[in-house]
């Protein structure tokens, strides 16, 4: 069952959306779902598909430093980037699983937005903990953004992962984030997020995760404030990247927090029946929510596609007051503060890529 004490609120979030755009939030108390047994679904067996690995172009961490110094400032006020020691991030609020992100820093994305829409592939659920042994990964962390394993609480979700797996043993911090009541129409809907244990690894569908042997080093730090320009956060690094390797393929991953302001995310809700053909489609059907700080994100961004058919960057974000979800932009320009730390990955693995593929459903 899923532990009621890893749960980090058993209240709900409910956001409604005037006519003319303005955004009320009110709270309502509600319990969970039902708590149901684990499925008993089998998982993708990894020697049964494809897994492809590239080599990524990694520059100096100054050299980093210095193209996101100098780039972000046409999109942030102020912008403060080094190199440092990574912090200790076991440590609030960024409560992850390892202390650091350094050591072997590999990229993997799994499955694929054509999983998801226009018809969902409910075969397509994988075990990261599988992964990690099918790779030779121990001691490993896996962190980022992906759909969480809708088989173990009974509904489609989002899945912010924060595994770590050493001497063959599983330390689980993945939260994840549904829709809450279930079913709920769009506007009166709320939210709920939760923790999995530690004999819960499953993911599904689609995910983009940094891979390290989760190891303190040198990292990049990255402070933006006050938003002048009209890129997200990720967005704008991604872009200042990209405008200097151009398709060389520089990939990041890591964690940024936002300290003050507010973000817009979405939970996804269960899986549609109808199908959804279009990022119109993929708009109406799902649920928007604006999410308060401090909420912390985890994921990766990479510069070119490289002929893999990559989601070219994808953050989920949770925190300890039970906001999460999957990270858009800040609402809150003048006020948004972000504090990230970043590092550069050398390969890609590529893990069951979808054969037939589409464009929508990945922003």
């Amino acid at each position: 069952m899923i532990d009621q004490e890893a749960v980090y609120t058993a209240s709900c979030k409910v956001m409604a959306h005037s006519a003319v755009g303005r955004r009320l939030r009110a709270r309502s108390a509600c319990t969970g779902p039902a708590l149901t047994l684990p499925s008993t679904m089998a998982t993708v067996d990894y020697t049964k598909v494809p897994i492809q690995t590239k080599a990524l172009y990694v520059p100096p961490l100054e050299e980093i430093a210095d193209v996101l110094s100098r780039e972000l400032r046409s999109n942030f006020e102020t912008v403060e980037v080094s190199v440092v020691d990574c912090p200790d991030l076991t440590q609030p609020p960024f409560d992850l699983q390892a202390p650091g992100i350094s050591g072997n820093a590999t990229l993997v994305e799994i499955g694929g937005p054509p999983y998801l829409v226009p018809l969902v592939q409910r075969d397509k659920v994988y075990d990261l903990a599988a992964l990690l042994r099918h790779l030779r990964r121990d001691p490993a962390l896996l962190v980022g953004a992906g759909a969480g394993p809708w088989p173990y609480i009974g509904v489609n979700c989002e899945g912010i992962i924060n595994l770590r797996l050493q001497d063959g043993a599983v330390r689980q911090g993945t939260r994840v984030v549904s829709v809450q009541p279930v079913g709920a129409a769009k506007g009166s809907s709320g939210y709920l997020q939760r923790r999995l244990p530690d004999g819960e690894t499953r993911t599904a569908l689609l995910g983009n995760y940094l891979m390290s042997e989760g190891a303190a080093g040198k990292v990049v730090r990255v402070v933006a404030k006050r938003r002048v320009g009209g890129d997200n956060f990720i967005t704008a690094i991604r872009g200042a990247l990209r405008a200097r390797y151009g398709e060389r393929g520089v990939g990041l991953g890591g964690a940024f927090v936002v300290r003050e302001g507010r973000v817009k995310h979405h939970v996804m809700p269960d899986f549609s029946s109808a199908a959804l053909c279009s990022d119109e489609d993929v708009d109406r059907w799902l649920h928007y929510f604006e999410m308060r700080a401090p909420i912390v994100h985890v994921g990766t961004l990479v510069t070119a596609d490289l002929g893999l058919d990559l989601r070219v960057q994808h953050f989920h974000g949770f925190s300890a007051h039970g906001d999460g979800g999957h990270y858009h932009y800040d609402t809150t320009p003048d006020s948004v503060h972000y504090e990230g730390y970043f590092t550069p990955a050398d390969t890609i693995v590529r893990v069951d890529a979808p054969q037939e593929t589409h464009a929508f459903g990945r922003d």
